[in-house]
């Protein structure tokens, strides 16, 4: 199914996109990966929604990639006597190891390892920073605060400290479980809830072996200060802006989405914007224009992927909120902006003769009458440095494997299409004029570019690029074995 658009559109499934009806009605939409939110379900309701992504696949005879993230560490407050308390502004407020009932006073806050990372100054956010606390004074079991801005406070809610590195390992003994599980189902995304070191995002790794790409989630000051880390052991990044404006002033967070955009796209790793992007279509048939504007940033910037949350999860219209991203990003991406703002934002070429042949190919293909750019790719990295350069012509991944092929299906404008393995470059450029013809990008009497690399089927080899014709007689003619 070949989208009419480059950048990517990942919706969250929930009670509301459960069914093989609503599930293949979202991906005919505009949804090129699904995100399956292991905060909520069984693992059994998981894997229901895993079988049918992979039917709908099977169905539209395409690849479509799964992204399972993990829900991270959850810090709560404990439970009051009454349900909840109102916190006035001014007020002494004490959290403790204590678990009796809160009240007024004090609260219980069952981490010992909030208290020992804590200093006098740090400020405790409450309910998504509804309520905020600076702490006076603190021990190894207890922090003396000032309510600074007071709310209600009730059970169980969450619990931020933006401004401490915490000693808390982003994988809890449930992520272990749900990442083992998501694995073994064949996920081809992990994201990686409140990554706040890079050796947090190497416990990951170490422990998806292969199986599936590592994605980092950029939710909170501690991984801004050192996203180049995180961003150099990671397969992907998704700029979480929910939490990281409750840690951050929200003032700071656009430009921040804007440079670690920037950033992914350097390293030519692909990069999701997330939370609240049409947040009002949970409940309206249209978005408010605010939240137009936000997608159409993402795409600007150059996102390789935008992504619905509660829209598509549980609102009450998410075919409409995936068909209100895909009709922006058609608009976005054939304004004449657009490709000027892509253009200035490339980067250096890089120094290897595979950095060196997708910026060949990205050039003569804008210069001539190119219809296409057809990568042979393994590993992937091929196309991910293709999709880097941002070509004004389609990119067509060609991989004979089926989990380069779903990875793939993330990265901005990477068309994937399966193909045997081949052992030499004539059958290569027959396959991808082939692949060219049958998906509609070009005609017979069209030329596309190919890069490939030889020896076939070893990863980071490209070293060939051709201008092919899409005829394959003239191929077999004119191409030597």
């Amino acid at each position: 199914m070949r989208r009419q658009r480059n950048v990517k559109i990942v919706a969250t499934l929930g009670p509301a996109s459960e069914s093989y009806e609503m599930i293949r009605a979202l991906h005919e939409a505009g949804a090129d990966v699904f995100r399956l939110n292991m905060s909520h379900g069984t693992h059994q309701e998981i894997a229901d929604k895993h079988r049918i992504i992979r039917q709908v696949e099977a169905d539209t005879n395409g690849a479509i990639a799964i992204l399972a993230d993990l829900q991270g560490p959850k810090l709560r407050v404990g439970a009051f006597a009454n349900g909840s308390e109102e916190l006035i502004e001014g007020a002494a407020f004490r959290m403790d190891l204590d678990p009796k009932e809160g009240d007024a006073t004090r609260v219980c806050l069952p981490h010992p390892e909030i208290f020992q990372a804590l200093e006098e100054g740090a400020n405790l956010l409450v309910n998504d920073g509804k309520i905020r606390l600076k702490v006076l004074t603190c021990g190894d079991d207890f922090a003396e605060c000032e309510v600074v801005t007071g709310g209600t406070i009730s059970n169980r809610k969450g619990v931020n400290v933006p401004d401490v590195v915490l000693p808390v390992a982003a994988l809890s003994e449930k992520d272990r479980a749900d990442l083992e599980f998501a694995c073994a189902l064949g996920v081809d995304w992990l994201a990686l809830s409140f990554v706040q070191r890079p050796e947090d995002v190497d416990e990951a790794r170490a422990l998806a072996a292969g199986r599936a790409a590592v994605l980092s989630k950029i939710e909170k000051p501690s991984a801004v200060s050192r996203f180049e880390d995180i961003l150099a052991v990671s397969d992907g990044i998704m700029v979480a802006r929910g939490d990281l404006g409750v840690e951050l002033p929200v003032s700071a967070v656009p430009p921040i989405q804007k440079r670690l955009v920037r950033r992914c796209r350097a390293a030519a790793k692909p990069v999701i914007v997330a939370t609240q992007m049409l947040e009002s279509m949970i409940e309206s048939p249209m978005p408010t224009r605010a939240e137009v504007s936000d997608v159409a940033t993402a795409i600007y910037e150059g996102a390789d992927a935008i992504m619905l949350s509660a829209e598509s999860a549980a609102g009450q219209y998410p075919v409409e909120a995936v068909k209100t991203m895909d009709q922006v990003a058609k608009e976005v991406e054939a304004d004449p902006t657009y490709g000027q703002i892509i253009a200035a934002s490339r980067t250096a070429k890089g120094d290897t003769i595979a950095h060196g042949i997708v910026a060949a190919a990205r050039e003569i293909a804008e210069t001539t009458d190119i219809k296409a750019i057809c990568c042979f790719t393994q590993s992937g990295t091929t196309a991910l440095l293709t999709a880097r350069e941002r070509p004004g012509v389609p990119i067509i991944a060609m991989t004979s494997l089926r989990d380069t092929a779903r990875r793939l299906v993330l990265s901005w404008g990477c068309n994937c299409v399966m193909t045997d393995e081949l052992d030499r470059f004539k059958g290569a450029v027959v396959n991808a004029a082939r692949a060219a013809r049958d998906g509609g990008f070009a005609t017979a009497s069209d030329q596309i570019v190919v890069t490939a690399g030889v020896p076939f089927n070893v990863p980071g080899t490209t070293n060939i690029l051709r201008v092919a014709p899409c005829d394959e007689r003239l191929i077999y003619n004119t191409d030597p074995e």
